[in-house]
Formats: C-alpha cells, sequence, structure tokens
C-alpha cells in the first residue's frame, strides 16, 4: 500500500486522497522544515512559539504556511500541549486561539476536533505521533499529539469514543490518519517507558516494541497507536500508518532526538473547507 502522505509543497506533506475517505471537503497535513525565515538550529519553517526562537519569525512562518492552504492565520486555532491526554471541541468562538501568542493557546489540551468549517487545527511536533481523524458520514474532524506520554494514556482511543459517546459519529465510520514521527528504527526507550506502554495493553496483545538487551528497547508509537484504536472500536483497515520517520529525514523534519533537544516544530492541521 502507498503511503498516505504525499509532499504537496515545500512546506507540507498532505494526506492522500481525502476524498475517497470523507463526503466533506477535508484539508489536512503535516509541515516540513522549508520555506520559513527562522535561523539558527530553527532554520527555517520553525512553527513553534515555546522553543526560544524569534516570536516574529514564527509568526511569519505561521502565515507563511496558512496562505500556503489558502487559508489565514486568524482561522486557525492551537493549543498549549502537556504531553496529556486531555481533548477540547473548538467552536466558532475558539477561533484564532494561539495563532500569534502561546498564551491565548488552549490551554492544557493535546487533542482538538472540531464540527465547524473554515477553523484550522492545528497541534506541534518534533517527533512526537500526529494523529488525524475524520468520519466518512459526519462533518467532524480532529487533531492529537501522542509523545509516549499521550499514547499510553490512550489519547487517540479517547478522540474516538468522546466522538462516539458525545457526537453520535459510529465507530466504524471514523478513519485515523498516523503522520510523520520517529519511527521504531530510531526511537529508544527504557525499561520505565515500556512499563506502562504494558500496562496500556492487555496481556495477549502483541508487543510494539523489540527488546534490545541493557533494558533497552525500540518502541514502535505508531503502531501501539494503531493497537489501541483497534481495541477502541476503529476497523484495521480504517487506520493508515505513514513510513516516513522525522528522524530519519532531519533534512525534511525537525527531530527533537535527532538534533540533542535544539530544534524547531511542525504543525499537524486539519479542517473542513467552508
Amino acid at each position: 500500500m502507498s503511503d498516505p502522505f504525499t509532499l504537496g509543497h515545500e512546506m507540507y506533506y498532505k494526506i492522500k486522497e481525502l476524498r475517497n475517505f470523507t463526503t466533506n471537503k477535508v484539508t489536512a497535513g503535516f509541515s516540513t522544515r522549508h520555506g520559513g525565515v527562522s535561523q539558527g538550529p530553527f532554520q527555517s519553517l520553525n512553527l513553534g512559539l515555546h522553543v526560544k526562537d524569534v516570536d516574529h519569525d514564527v509568526i511569519d512562518n505561521r502565515r507563511r504556511l496558512a496562505e500556503a492552504i489558502d487559508t489565514q492565520l486568524e482561522q486557525w486555532v492551537f493549543a498549549d500541549q502537556v504531553h496529556g491526554s486531555d481533548i477540547c471541541k473548538v467552536e466558532q468562538t475558539d477561533k484564532g486561539k494561539g495563532s500569534k501568542s502561546l498564551e491565548s493557546g488552549i490551554i492544557g489540551m493535546d487533542g482538538l476536533y472540531t464540527r465547524e468549517s473554515g477553523l484550522v487545527l492545528a497541534l506541534a511536533y518534533a517527533d512526537c505521533v500526529p494523529v488525524f481523524f475524520l468520519s466518512e458520514e459526519s462533518d467532524i474532524v480532529g487533531v492529537a499529539h501522542a509523545g509516549w506520554k499521550g499514547s499510553v494514556k490512550g489519547i487517540a482511543a479517547k478522540m474516538v469514543g468522546t466522538w462516539v459517546t458525545n457526537e453520535e459519529v459510529a465507530v466504524d465510520s471514523i478513519h485515523v490518519f498516523v503522520g510523520p514521527s520517529i519511527q521504531g528504527c530510531c526511537y529508544e526507550v527504557d525499561k520505565h517507558v515500556i512499563t506502562q506502554v504494558d500496562d496500556s495493553l492487555d496481556d495477549e496483545d502483541p508487543r510494539p516494541y523489540t527488546a534490545k538487551g541493557n533494558s533497552k528497547y525500540q518502541l514502535d508509537l505508531q503502531r501501539l497507536n494503531k493497537q489501541l484504536l483497534m481495541k477502541a472500536g476503529v476497523p484495521e483497515k480504517n487506520v493508515h500508518l505513514t513510513k516516513l520517520c522525522t528522524s530519519c529525514n532531519v533534512d525534511r523534519f525537525f527531530s527533537h532526538r535527532k538534533e540533542n533537544g535544539t530544534t524547531g516544530r511542525m504543525l499537524g492541521f486539519i479542517m473542513v473547507e467552508q
């Protein structure tokens, strides 16, 4: 199967053929590190306001990306992420939150969803897993930030459960796209992390990691999220994984691990067009 993400512009990868998965006109993608004005370790399309880059440059970069997908930055909604599993429903009254300052973002959230058209939901990443959600039969879309902490807390499955319970969305209508992140080839973790991965799974579930010895493991966060999504009722055929690794492709993406913690941030974004 071909990768669900393809380069749509030097600034972003887009999810291919979304018209095959929903009757709504949805725009969704994941930014690259190219096409911006930031300097130094943040060169060039850093989109994170929390990494000690020049705020003016970050806002300029955000405007450039917004324009590249035919939107205005004032339509975008950002969260102040905390590596948790809390999810917020975004309304028109949230329009523009976090777009020009960290403090104005939706506080303490790692998942956003909306039924409103014309709002661009955006979260920041630099190795953590971006998870995009849409429905075949509903106007609902969402995005989640799933680092290892959010993954083991089940943020992706929690988004599905929220839609089913609160929004009356049929679980088998939900499609999930797991975007560029650090992959199992590059993600070594210790026993502390693996213990929590094990706690998130049932005893009979396959393990999404391999042991390397010396209490070190290669963890596949994409596979973990897929397993938890399927346990939440999403059909396996509806979970679409990319092969793009942010650490292997540091020429295209920022990587917190590969670049020793001093680097920029990409954005995962999604909206229902007006």
